[in-house]
């Protein structure tokens, strides 16, 4: 089957891309920006990238697959309705490249992909050779994924679009529910109805914390370490091996990533995970830090506002600065009424710098770098954060 996904270079799509591949399909895709890491590592695989203007799709097409981010007009969809080429949601076509695997699916609000990563890593390292499609690259693993021959599947299901409905998973880790994309209420009700009736483990974050020892730093690392290691108890891993698993784990590539000398990145965009990531700094680097943030969208940051603003206040010490950059504007028809300067005006104005673009933050950094011990470049999306980060390490 050849498959064409549209928005490819996104992380999701390119795990499932990868996925597809290693599976045994004819992969292709489109996205808006072509030449970023997640693109030309797809293409390293032998999977070709066109630009987002319906170029890849043809009558050889034998089905378009999507995520809820791509809108209706997009040039691919549109030339795929005029052949007659079936379109499948992402959550779909995963769900189907995994059904001859038994699904250990881990959903929540936060910790999902490191959750993932660990309990991959725990698995492989106890003799079970699980198939894992990850939310964030992984290191040692074909980007987001690790391909595997046995008993069990892990993978990252998203809830931001409810699109989860799509797996029916033999076990499930719920990590934690809070708000997000939807209220803690609802997004409860949505992770009850997806575990019921599942014939396998729950481990729920939701009502159990744990701390254990793990190689990557931060309470939430441990109590996502407690949840991996609880889950493949349950599938019947040895205990010792597993907890021994957990301290030659290697982390997740945005997720406190170390960069260089104090220099790191972080795919932190919500209060929770954002405070999560400023403590866990801040126990590590008690002189100061520095944190260059982008909201990833218009709409969470409207949704958020208040929360952040409250969150940041709160974190942010006298010794701190936050530098925050104009919403991540991936196109589209969004509504633009809400900017990162509706939230600027919410916060200490001793604690934040609003910059304009990545050279602004850049030029910041190297006038007060003296100031601080540690920076970070956070934020979902944004696919220029990271090399910012690398720019500052070379300083």
């Amino acid at each position: 089957m050849k498959r064409h996904l549209i928005g490819i270079g996104g992380v999701g799509m390119s795990a499932l891309a990868t996925a597809l591949h290693r599976l045994g399909d004819e992969v292709t895709g489109a996205d808006r920006t072509l030449g970023t890491s997640n693109i030309s590592f797809l293409e390293s695989l032998g999977i070709k990238c066109f630009p987002d203007d319906g170029s890849g799709v043809d009558e050889s097409t034998d089905e378009i697959i999507v995520s809820t981010a791509i809108e209706d007009d997009n040039p691919g969809l549109v030339k795929a309705r005029q052949l007659g080429i079936p379109i499948t949601h992402r959550a779909k076509a995963l769900s189907r490249a995994l059904s001859s695997y038994k699904l250990v699916a881990v959903v929540g609000t936060c910790g999902k992909s490191t959750v993932t990563a660990m309990l991959g890593h725990i698995l492989a390292e106890c003799g079970l050779d699980p198939m894992c499609v990850n939310g964030a690259n992984v290191p040692g693993w074909e980007g987001a994924v690790r391909f595997g021959r046995g008993e069990y599947a892990v993978a990252e299901v998203d809830e931001s679009d409810k699109s989860l409905v799509a797996f029916k998973p033999y076990a499930t880790v719920v990590t934690n529910a809070s708000t997000d994309h939807y209220s803690k209420e609802e997004m409860d009700e949505v992770f009850d109805a997806f575990v019921k009736g599942m014939p396998g483990p729950l481990i729920e974050g939701r009502k159990v914390y744990g701390e254990e020892a793990v190689s990557v730093p931060g309470k939430h690392n441990r109590n996502n370490a407690f949840l991996a290691l609880e889950m493949a108890k349950a599938l019947g891993c040895d205990e010792a091996t597993a907890k021994a698993a957990l301290l030659t784990f290697k982390g997740v590539e945005r997720r406190l990533q170390k960069m260089g000398d104090g220099v790191y990145d972080d795919y932190a965009h919500n209060p929770e995970k954002l405070k999560a990531m400023w403590t866990t700094l801040v126990e590590a680097h008690p002189e100061g830090i520095c944190v260059v943030w982008r909201p990833h969208g218009y709409a969470p940051l409207k949704k958020m506002l208040g929360a952040l603003a409250e969150m940041f206040n709160e974190v942010i010490r006298p010794c701190d600065k936050l530098l925050l950059l104009p919403v991540y504007d991936a196109g589209g028809t969004a509504d633009r009424s809400i900017n990162s300067d509706a939230l600027v005006s919410l916060i200490d104005s001793e604690k934040v710098v609003s910059v304009a673009d990545l050279d602004e933050a850049y030029s910041w950094i190297v006038a007060n770098r003296s100031k601080f011990s540690a920076f970070v470049t956070c934020g979902a999306r944004d696919p220029k954060l990271p090399y910012l980060a690398r720019r500052i390490a070379a300083m």
